[in-house]
């Protein structure tokens, strides 16, 4: 109980969410799969989002989260729970671990399998530089000793347009689209550029 407490008492944050039941597997598995691309998490199902403890039938809220995790989420998410209890009421907390091999996705309601990431206490779609940072990762390309021309004149114009946007930095670079995605992918990797994600957008400074 005293370990119940403190959680709610820390709110909802990148690594904590707080739902009052689970009303759609497909809504819940956003979630799932956000916790999992970013630095993992704990739902609290039976706590409503001001932190009062409504409690919920654990076994009923359990079935939802591994139908959530097992079909609406690719690949699949494997978790831990626990039930907490408040006087009266139950809790379920459940726990999900950062994913080995990102991303993973989740089926939306359109049928369309997206990425979402966790920032702050919100749920927000990854973008295609996230994503393709995943893959570079894998592939692991090294740092050049030297920079071409066209690249120091992108790291300039990233400079000179900080915190930038990526439509900003298309127009400004005069490289190909799929050129200035590789090299921003590159760049972060090589952590000359930081990515700053949060609800109002994506923006892009040197480091």
């Amino acid at each position: 109980m005293d370990t119940l407490k403190a959680y709610i008492r820390e709110g909802e944050h990148q690594q904590q969410d707080f739902k009052f039941r689970i009303d759609d597997a497909k809504k819940i598995a956003r979630t799932l799969s956000a916790f999992a691309n970013t630095d993992g998490g704990r739902l609290l199902i039976g706590v409503k989002d001001n932190g009062k403890v409504v409690g919920i039938h654990p076994e009923e809220e359990f079935h939802m989260i591994q139908g959530a995790a097992e079909m609406y989420c690719k690949p699949a998410i494997s978790f831990e729970s626990n039930v907490w209890q408040d006087k009266h009421k139950l809790v379920l907390e459940v726990l999900i671990e950062p994913a080995d091999e990102k991303p993973i996705k989740s089926l939306d309601e359109n049928g369309v399998w997206k990425t979402y990431i966790r920032r702050d206490d919100h749920t927000l779609l990854a973008n295609k530089i996230l994503i393709g940072l995943w893959k570079q990762k894998k592939r692991n390309h090294a740092k050049p000793e030297k920079f071409d021309e066209e690249e120091l004149s992108f790291l300039r114009t990233i400079k000179e347009e900080a915190p930038a946007t990526l439509s900003r930095l298309y127009r400004k670079s005069d490289l190909p689209k799929k050129r200035v995605d590789n090299l921003l992918i590159l760049f972060i990797s090589w952590d000359l550029v930081a990515m700053d994600i949060s609800e109002e957008g994506t923006f892009y400074r040197l480091k």
